[in-house]
């Protein structure tokens, strides 16, 4: 089973910028779907971005224009590029895969700051 691992997180000021990363264990290529997703305090983690192996990709509506998810395959590592942060950004960042109904193991995430 590809296991996943996130990095890139930290603290920034309202209006920086921050690069995720998400390093797969095996190859990426041949998955459904990649996704990266967010969790605060008290809510449940929701979807941030996706991308679908047929090159189809979509965004919250609340990272619409600010967020940019793509793969590497070469590398098997799925990037989300996260520009003009706002506060309500703030939580931790977990990737995750989809492939033949099934999800991968949720990694242990990497924590978001943005300060006003």
């Amino acid at each position: 089973q590809v296991q996943l691992m996130e990095s890139g997180g930290g603290l920034v000021q309202e209006g920086g910028s921050l690069r995720l990363s998400c390093a797969a264990s095996g190859d990426i290529s041949s998955m459904d779907a990649l996704s990266w997703y967010r969790q605060v305090p008290g809510k449940e983690r929701g979807v941030v971005a996706v991308s679908i192996r047929d090159g189809t990709i979509t965004y919250a509506d609340s990272v619409k224009g600010r967020f940019t998810i793509w793969r590497d395959h070469a590398t098997n590592t799925v990037w989300l590029q996260m520009n003009a942060l706002k506060p309500e950004d703030t939580g931790v960042y977990y990737c995750n895969w989809w492939h033949d109904n099934a999800r991968g193991p949720w990694g242990q995430g990497t924590r978001v700051t943005v300060s006003p």
